[in-house]
Parts: C-alpha cells; sequence; structure tokens
C-alpha cells in the first residue's frame, strides 16, 4: 500500500504547515478555548427597565470588554433568582455573586445598614452624597463587610421614599392613623409608620403589586422610580410627596467568589461598578424631576405635604431616642455631623 507524497490539501507539506501558521489563531483553537474562565451571576429585585439594571449591565459588559471575556457576568432582574430576603441568604452562600440590595432591607442583617433610612433624617441629595461617600459611608460599608460580604462601590441611588394610596389620600400624619401600609421587611420603616400610627405590613417586593390589586393592604410607599417601573399606579390613585425616607442601593459580593478572581480583575469590578453608580445616581436624580408628569398623565394623582409636619409628629415620639440607642452614640453622630441634630 502506498501513501500520496502530496497531502489532501492540495499543496506541498511545507505550504501546508506554512499556510496552516498563517491562520488566525481563532480558526485553529477549538471553541471551548474562549470560555470566560469565571462565569458569575447579578441578581436585582428591580424592573429590567429601571436605571439599576441599565446601569448594572453596562457594568456587565464593560467588565468583560476589560478582562478580555475572562470574567462573564450575567444579569438577572426582577426577583428571577428569589425575594430579596431569599436573595441575600443565596449572596451569602455563594448561589449568586452579586445581588444589588435595598438598605432598608439589609439592615435585617447588619443593623448599621439602616441608618442612612432613619426618618426624615436627610434634607436634600447634597446631604445624602456628603455623607454617604464621606464618613456615614465609610462606617456603613465597614459594618457590612463584618458579615462576610462585600461592597462592590460606592452606593447606587435607591431614592426618597413617597406614600401611595388607593383611597385615603395622605395630607397630613393623621391621615396615616390605622392605615394599613406595605412596607419592605425593614425594622426602621416599620417603626417609623408604627410611630406615625399606621399599621405597617411587611411585604416582599415581588408580591407587592397584587397585595395592593386584592386590597391586602391600602398603600405602600417607595421611590418614584420604583413607582414607575413596577406601575404601582395601575393599583393606586394617590401619591403623598413625603420624602420620609432616603433609600441607597448596595451592589453586593460574595466574599469567597472575589476572592476566586485575580486581582486585576477584582480592580477592573470595582472601578467598573463604581463607575455605574455615578451614572445612575444621575439617572435617578433626573427621574425624579421627570417621573411626576409622567405618572400624573396616567392618572395619579399627586399631593404636595410638608415633610416638617410629619417629622414634628415623630419627634413627639420616642422613635429617634430608641434609634440612637440602637444605632450607638458613635454612629448617630456620624449621622448628625451630616444632617444636624435630630429631634
Amino acid at each position: 500500500m502506498t501513501h500520496s507524497k502530496t497531502p489532501r490539501c492540495g499543496l506541498s507539506r511545507r505550504q501546508c504547515l506554512t499556510g496552516a501558521a498563517a491562520l488566525p489563531l481563532f480558526t485553529i483553537l477549538p471553541q471551548r478555548a474562549f470560555a470566560a474562565q469565571f462565569n458569575y451571576k447579578l441578581a436585582t429585585g428591580q424592573d429590567p427597565s429601571h436605571p439599576v439594571n441599565k446601569r448594572a449591565q453596562e457594568a456587565i459588559d464593560r467588565i468583560k470588554a476589560a478582562t478580555n471575556g475572562r470574567l462573564d457576568i450575567r444579569l438577572f432582574p426582577a426577583n428571577q433568582l428569589g425575594s430579596d430576603t431569599d436573595l441575600m441568604t443565596q449572596v451569602r452562600n455563594g448561589g449568586v455573586d452579586f445581588f444589588n440590595q435595598a438598605s432598608s432591607v439589609l439592615s435585617t442583617l447588619v443593623p448599621a445598614a439602616g441608618i442612612p433610612n432613619t426618618g426624615f433624617a436627610f434634607r436634600d441629595y447634597e446631604q445624602v452624597w456628603k455623607a454617604m461617600d464621606g464618613s456615614l459611608g465609610k462606617y456603613v460599608r465597614a459594618q457590612i463587610e463584618k458579615v462576610g460580604l462585600l461592597t462592590m462601590s460606592k452606593p447606587w441611588d435607591n431614592g426618597f421614599r413617597e406614600i401611595t394610596t388607593s383611597s385615603t389620600p395622605v395630607r397630613t400624619p393623621q391621615d396615616l392613623k390605622q392605615m394599613k401600609l406595605r412596607v419592605p421587611a425593614s425594622p426602621m420603616l416599620s417603626s417609623l409608620f408604627t410611630a406615625l400610627g399606621a399599621s405597617p405590613t411587611p411585604i416582599n417586593f415581588n408580591e407587592l403589586y397584587s397585595a395592593l390589586q386584592t386590597k391586602l393592604v391600602e398603600g405602600q410607599e417607595n421611590p418614584l422610580a420604583i413607582i414607575a417601573t413596577a406601575r404601582l399606579n395601575e393599583v393606586q390613585k394617590y401619591c403623598s410627596l413625603t420624602n420620609h425616607v432616603w433609600d441607597a442601593y448596595w451592589i453586593l459580593g460574595n466574599r469567597n467568589s472575589v476572592g476566586r478572581l485575580p486581582k486585576d480583575i477584582q480592580e477592573i469590578v470595582f472601578r467598573e461598578f463604581d463607575k455605574s453608580a455615578g451614572d445612575e445616581r444621575a439617572d435617578i436624580a433626573a427621574l425624579s424631576q421627570s417621573l411626576r408628569g409622567e405618572l400624573e398623565g396616567k392618572g395619579l394623582q399627586f399631593i404636595v405635604v410638608d415633610p416638617k409636619d410629619f417629622k414634628a409628629a415623630l419627634g413627639k415620639t420616642s422613635f429617634y431616642k430608641d434609634w440612637r440607642g440602637k444605632f450607638g452614640n458613635d454612629a448617630w453622630k456620624l449621622l448628625e455631623d451630616n444632617v444636624g441634630v435630630l429631634p
């Protein structure tokens, strides 16, 4: 049996070999060589249209490009992987690698995370970012990391929270008396509305729309961006602009997941999430101005109230004294250094 001296490519052996060497590398290597070295999950509770998800996806895309595909993060919005409380457990045990959580809910695990949510503490965004990009934010991040979670950037903006109702508009603190109001699983928000005489009812966000639709609760409280993207205006009639609490979003990382990443990739992840934090803050600030008109056009009636009346009513209770005792004098001083003395 004889063998052909001419390779099957139709060229000499030398020509075949030199030609193959000249081919682009991707035509030779098997496809699996280009699979990501790390495949991670980022879960959020927000609707895909919310700025959190838009800016998170942009960060993910930049991270993938900057790491040459070594880190591929997949975004799971709208509680696809579980409720907020479920996901907080998953990010701690590594079921998900990154998770966006509101500080109001995170406070059930890290009590200090709730100090920025102190009722009627912040007057405006100037005070918020001075505190959260400064001494108060540094303190909260340190407390979060004590439970084994990593904060992946400076805080994102959840916004100032407003009250919506279906039948009884809230114009004064007295209008809250005995009102059944949905709140997240947040000790601070439950305490605030209890002090104001309401009946706060903790319900996970993924169950909120149906709870309002079936009249399980009369109303709820959330920032305008959440009210709009979750279409809560479809099941609510009034929105009272109380600005009763400012809330942060934290991009949290599982410590082991982050630790497995090479140092250069870790630095890219922190850098890109931090960039998106700034972009998302600008989005929420813009939406806070535009969404009122948009929601009014869809039938939601807005009521302008004086937050000072609600803060004064709260100051007549033990609310501030109780929370100062829970947070401790050192943490409370950091808050008051940024917002002034609270009642």
